[in-house]
């Protein structure tokens, strides 16, 4: 369970704002246009799917790679940082993401053949790095193609890569087509492999689902009045900080960044560039970085404030005086989860007498249901976001321009 507080002025939100913004959405689910609104109950089919195979595939693999990029990789690596000090024993998961071969080189070493399941994740089904990299595994590995059970594939229903599975009769998971890549992690995208490398997935759905029937029940307003307030002001603050304490939220953090910025950064409807830039942190690690430029650099930023209530781990720090450290005393013997929360608390408020914008999201504790939650939490700012400036969310006409490019090189 999280809990929402917003420390920014509200009162001078215009209510007709707020409601512009909660039809839009609702309009978007109402009408089927937009898809992920739908895939908290949806992709409870496809978990029951995978346990009918769960069996054959826990008994013969013990590791995962993940063949893909963007939308296609960042939710299932947040999720599964998030989750994993929790879930130990989940399956290894190897992620091939990025055309630099070190890398490949590296994630290869990882791959034993015969105990790894390959799932090759794209939307559009023509991912330049994704399919380059599968073919290197092929060659690389020997991999059989005909009737394999090694390879699985996700994509549109109609995509080539689709036809190539069918053409080989692979196994393989549509991603809807009214769902786009980086609202997908909760699709076929994030259910299959998370679902076969031991993860909790039905407890994620259900979490997304609670968390979306209270939304249009009207429960949860206060994100209406941040997404009001992020649009109507984003011409003095153009950036959102998610400064989120602790370590397991990193992968998280990337995840958003792809989602603001791939979906909020675009032409309105008038032809003016808007956009709210995402800036991702890990406290307390960078107060030591990035605070600076918070407290005393420009007014230009809003800052989200993320931490975890309790941890599991319960680490203490030791009652030890040492001679000329004695500085650091004043916490001996508390906790090292009392000390990151007092952390973040003590910077919120040198941020918030500093006249910058909060707002705070606390975790009781880290937990499937939870994790859930918080995808739509932010799938769901986004939409509202979008639909205030007045921008096609779902698209991202920008980075099809480099791809067209990218593509002309080696054409020439």
């Amino acid at each position: 369970m999280l809990k929402y507080s917003n420390y920014f002025e509200c009162s001078g939100l215009d209510p007709q704002t707020l409601e512009k913004g909660f039809e839009a959405v609702r309009h978007e689910a109402d009408s089927g246009e937009i898809g992920y609104y739908h895939l908290p109950r949806s992709s409870q089919l496809i978990v029951e799917e995978l346990k009918t195979i769960y069996h054959d595939t826990d008994r013969r693999f013990n590791t995962i790679a993940i063949i893909g990029i963007g939308g296609s990789s960042l939710g299932i690596k947040a999720i599964e940082r998030l989750l994993r000090p929790s879930t130990p024993n989940a399956k290894k998961l190897i992620y091939l993401e990025n055309s630099d071969p070190i890398s490949i080189m590296q994630e290869m070493k990882q791959i034993d053949k015969f105990r790894t399941l390959f799932i090759v994740i794209s939307k559009s089904g023509g991912t330049v790095e994704t399919l380059s990299i599968f073919k290197r595994l092929i060659v690389s590995f020997e991999l059989p193609l005909e009737n394999s059970d090694q390879i699985y594939i996700v994509s549109d229903g109609d995509s080539i890569l689709s036809h190539f599975a069918d053409e080989n009769k692979l196994r393989r998971f549509v991603i809807p087509a009214n769902v786009g890549g980086r609202f997908s992690v909760l699709s076929a995208v994030g259910m299959v492999p998370l679902t076969l490398a031991g993860f909790d997935t039905g407890a994620i759905l259900k979490g997304a689902e609670s968390f979306l029937e209270q939304f249009w029940n009207r429960e949860e307003d206060h994100m209406l009045q941040k997404a009001a307030f992020y649009v109507t002001h984003s011409d003095q603050y153009p950036m959102n900080v998610l400064f989120a304490y602790s370590d397991t939220f990193e992968e998280f953090g990337k995840w958003v960044v792809q989602l603001w910025g791939e979906s909020l950064g675009k032409r309105n409807t008038r032809g003016e560039r808007v956009g709210l830039t995402p800036i991702s942190l890990i406290g307390s690690v960078d107060q030591h970085s990035f605070l600076q430029l918070i407290i005393e650099g420009p007014l230009n930023k809003t800052v989200t404030f993320m931490h975890i209530e309790h941890s599991e781990d319960h680490l203490m720090i030791p009652e030890l005086s040492l001679k000329h450290l004695e500085k650091s005393d004043f916490v001996n013997g508390k906790s090292f989860n009392e000390l990151i929360n007092a952390q973040c608390q003590a910077t919120m408020q040198s941020v918030l007498q500093s006249g910058v914008s909060v707002d705070e999201i606390a975790w009781k504790q880290i937990d499937e249901g939870s994790v859930g939650e918080l995808i739509l939490y932010y799938e769901l700012l986004t939409s509202l976001s979008g639909a205030l400036l007045e921008i096609s969310t779902y698209d991202q006409p920008g980075v099809e321009i480099g791809k067209q490019i990218l593509a002309g090189y080696f054409h020439s």
